[in-house]
């Protein structure tokens, strides 16, 4: 098992750290009432990494610790700057399979070793309010690193750590930081021990999966670096879908969508032939995703839609019954989910995107001017959204109006992703028709949201009946799905016009 733990903190050196005097004293920072003496620890910790240091460059640290109260391996995610999560797992000797999981879109089916020993003997100081309540930690760390493979050599050096209460006012960590200032110690240049380890021990090595950085300029270079943002969301994110956090399935979902789009929108800049096979391996990836995103979506919709409805509509265990659903529906497609992020499918599709924008298939056209190229490609995209609305406006409501909104929208998402490419090259332009696609997209989609939560009120209704409850609430709940439906598409001739004003591309 594996918990997690948010880590708010900040790093510090100066005069007075690197020498006897200890830490400096904190008693009269505001909202300190007391400065508890925690004592000394000793500890001692292996960090692991691939031999070229995916995970450093990464900025994600993976160690074993002994000493202190949370001995074990840890895994430290950077969330934003100063913020980590770290997920813990009991001590062993080799990496817990909790913790290899969540580096593995980064490690692929490279070996993790011992990469930097560090041995930190550790002051600590708890800081409290009035209360006795911890507002933060606050050490001193006199730290001897050893190069264990990748390099030579050791290096020593102290610093003090600030880590924020759980629960904590991240503004705390300011008063702290005035008052060590004024005792002559500033930040440390260092985002964390095993940065500065590898800076004083070897070269710090550049990830393997890093792209260019060079200003695109010409048509396949901007092409080329959306592709490669989109190669690092699924990356980075594969962590985050694999803890469950809100959201991050269809983030990852997205960036695969953007990706097959691009694929597709500029088939003149990228070999098809090459690209076609990787797109239908997101396409299936996506699928995969979609099985948890849909059902997220539904419950929601579903929920909120219940929480709306008078007491006196609601007859029988419809929330338990809501519930029973949602989570029988879920609870194998999460399953089904992580066992896909584990496979050798998913493995080699990472390793294909890593090739692609590494050895990109440029045609002539790559080589073009992006005002001609990219534009051409964004006016074809947006023609065929003009052409579907125009035949779902032709249409009565209905099956085959709803058919065509859905294609439709696909189509709009198409064309949005293919100007937020664009949009580098092309500016305000693009811009605009990036905002222009994503209203008529939220429009549609609201409407197939209907469409399908219609049809998971008749599954639910269904189950209702057989069990013999009442199924009154479902056809209140149906009714209203179709209201909003209806709704949508009464609103979708005005945004329509409205998006053919803005449009300049």
């Amino acid at each position: 098992m594996a918990d997690t733990k948010r880590e708010i903190e900040r790093k510090y050196e100066g005069p007075s750290a690197g020498g006897d005097t200890g830490l400096p004293d904190l008693t009269r920072v505001p909202g300190v009432a007391g400065v508890i003496d925690k004592g000394l620890a000793e500890l001692d910790a292996t960090y692991y990494d691939t031999a070229d240091q995916r995970l450093a460059a990464a900025s994600l640290t993976l160690r074993r610790r002994t000493g202190g109260d949370d001995a074990g391996w840890h895994l430290k995610l950077p969330v934003s700057e100063g913020v980590r999560d770290e997920v813990r797992a009991p001590l062993s000797d080799t990496v817990p399979r909790a913790l290899s999981g969540l580096v593995r879109s980064r490690v692929r089916d490279a070996e993790l070793v011992p990469l930097v020993r560090l041995l930190s003997a550790r002051d600590v100081r708890h800081l409290v309010d009035a209360s006795g309540a911890l507002l933060a930690e606050v050490s001193l760390d006199r730290v001897h690193a050893e190069r264990l493979s990748g390099g030579k050599g050791t290096a020593e050096w102290t610093e003090i750590e600030v880590e924020l209460a759980d629960d904590g006012d991240p503004a705390f960590l300011d008063k702290v930081e005035k008052k060590l200032r004024k005792a002559g110690i500033s930040r440390s240049s260092s985002p964390s021990k095993l940065a500065r380890a590898l800076g004083e021990t070897g070269k710090k090595k550049k990830s393997a999966t890093a792209g260019p950085e060079d200003a695109p300029v010409t048509a396949g270079d901007h092409v080329l670096a959306y592709l490669r943002a989109q190669r690092d969301a699924i990356v980075e994110l594969d962590p985050a879908v694999r803890r469950d956090v809100y959201d991050s399935v269809h983030s990852m979902r997205v960036a695969t969508r953007r990706m097959r789009s691009a694929f597709r929108s500029y088939a003149k800049v990228l070999d098809r032939s090459v690209t076609d096979p990787i797109g239908d391996e997101l396409k299936w990836l996506a699928g995969e995703l979609g099985v948890d995103r849909d059902q997220e979506v539904l419950t929601e919709r579903l929920t909120e839609s219940l929480d709306g409805l008078p007491r006196t509509l609601v007859s029988g265990p419809v929330r338990t019954r809501l519930r029973t659903w949602a989570h029988a529906r879920r609870g194998g497609s999460r399953r089904r989910l992580i066992a896909v992020l584990d496979g050798s499918r998913y493995l080699d599709l990472l390793i294909a995107l890593d090739a692609l924008v590494t050895d990109p298939p440029l045609l002539k056209a790559a080589g073009g001017d992006p005002s001609t190229v990219i534009a051409k490609a964004v006016r074809k995209d947006y023609g065929k959204v003009a052409g579907l609305v125009g035949q779902a406006l032709d249409l009565p409501p209905g099956t085959d109006r709803d058919s065509a909104m859905h294609e439709a929208r696909k189509k709009a998402k198409r064309a949005r992703y293919a100007a937020e490419a664009a949009t580098p090259a092309l500016g305000g332009p693009a811009a605009d028709l990036v905002r222009s696609m994503k209203s008529l997209q939220t429009l549609l989609g609201d409407h197939q949201d209907s469409v399908m939560t219609r049809e998971a009120l008749r599954e639910l209704s269904a189950q209702a009946h057989g069990a013999g409850e009442n199924a009154f609430t479902y056809g209140v709940l149906y009714g209203r799905e179709e209201q909003r439906a209806a709704e949508a598409e009464a609103a979708l001739p005005g945004l329509w016009e409205a998006v053919e004003e803005q449009t300049a591309v």
